[in-house]
């Protein structure tokens, strides 16, 4: 395993195909597989995790914005990726690099069906809002949509899809069915009225392990390629992709009293030994987990962050621990979860891992 020398976040391969494994062991052998890219891979290295899944034999990839699928594009990715949220400004510049957009209103539809009024057939997604209230038509937008579509052969639509916005939450079974419900009877009544069989697709992470009889044509999966279901159940059987290390910079010995850091927002109790590590809230380490309430990981012991996170730095308490300058710190990865990290400030895998900086390096490890 690679020692960290810096602060450096390590992306292993190895665990995303067991990741991607283990949720396409879960489909039907007919159902495609979407991989959701956005947000740098979660925070990760979006053209390796993509070019990883696409030897896998993943079908789709999706992101958020245009300028994501413009850096896959030019990583020389070639499957079919979604843009789930395009902005009008960006529309040429999709259909130029070959992005499918996600259309989600009658303003967004009118303004694509002019920028690709020169095309033939553009591959478009149309998303319906069953109840997370986010994006998406109304189920009573679908004569709107036929009209816009009957008289152009400039669009095709791809796919039809929704988001569940309580997958992961079994209290809200109820909820989540009639979302499914709503979806099934908005999509036929779509297909009937322009005479069409378009990809259909519901599911997220947590609703392919929870709704397995909503797999239809696709599924969508994000957070859980990286390690993390919001199940700890599942998580237990998942491997976490990503492992935020660094080192300590320097230790010091400090007396009672003696405080530590911004704003003397530590006060030492007896005699302590600290130490600085070279990451702050600038690396996405949020002033949040200051004060004790995370913690990282010094040769297997845990220290607690004492103090104000700084800019580029956060300062632990490593009084006990057997340890020198130029040791390798965990933040989270392996056993270390980003999860149980998020939780102590009352924050999310998702917020952690996706916040951390492009200025922190990437190392891939494990084989595609």
């Amino acid at each position: 395993m690679h020692k960290a020398s810096q602060s450096v976040l390590e992306i292993n391969l190895d665990a995303l195909k067991h990741n991607y494994h283990y949720f396409k062991n879960r489909l039907q052998p007919e159902t495609r597989f979407l991989a959701v890219v956005k947000a740098y891979g979660y925070g990760s290295h979006a053209q390796e995790i993509a070019k990883a899944l696409a030897h896998w034999g993943a079908d789709y990839l999706a992101v958020a914005y245009v300028h994501e699928g413009v850096a896959l594009r030019d990583a020389g990715i070639t499957l079919p990726i979604l843009v789930l949220h395009p902005q009008p400004v960006n529309f040429e510049l999709a259909i130029e690099r070959c992005l499918e957009p996600s259309l989600y209103s009658p303003n967004i539809l009118r303004k694509f069906k002019e920028a690709a009024r020169d095309q033939k057939a553009y591959p478009i997604h149309i998303k319906f809002n069953t109840g997370l209230n986010r994006l998406g038509f109304w189920e009573n937008d679908v004569d709107f949509i036929a009209s816009e579509l009957r008289d152009t052969s400039c669009m095709e639509i791809r796919s039809v899809f929704s988001h569940l916005a309580a997958s992961d939450d079994l209290d809200e079974q109820l909820f989540t069915k009639n979302q499914i419900e709503s979806f099934n009877m908005i999509y036929t009544n779509l297909c009937d009225v322009l005479a069409i069989k378009p990809i259909k697709h519901i599911l997220n992470t947590s609703g392919i392990l929870n709704y397995a009889n909503a797999q239809f044509d696709m599924v969508r999966c994000g957070i859980g390629l990286h390690g993390y279901a919001n199940d700890p159940e599942v998580d237990s059987q998942l491997k976490p992709t990503a492992s935020l290390k660094s080192i300590i910079s320097q230790i010091h010995k400090i007396e009672p009293d003696e405080t530590v850091g911004y704003n003397r927002a530590y006060a030492s109790k007896g005699y302590q030994t600290t130490a600085t590590i070279p990451l702050g809230h600038a690396d996405g380490i949020g002033r949040h987990f200051g004060n004790g309430i995370g913690e990282v990981y010094v040769n297997g012991s845990a220290a607690a962050i004492i103090g104000n996170v700084c800019m580029d730095m956060l300062m632990i308490d490593i009084t006990g621990i057997e340890c020198k300058e130029g040791d390798e710190v965990v933040v989270f990865g392996g056993s270390y979860s980003a999860e149980a990290l998020a939780g102590k400030a009352h924050t999310i895998s998702y917020e952690l891992i996706t916040g951390i900086s492009q200025r922190i390096p990437r190392v891939i490890t494990g084989k595609i």
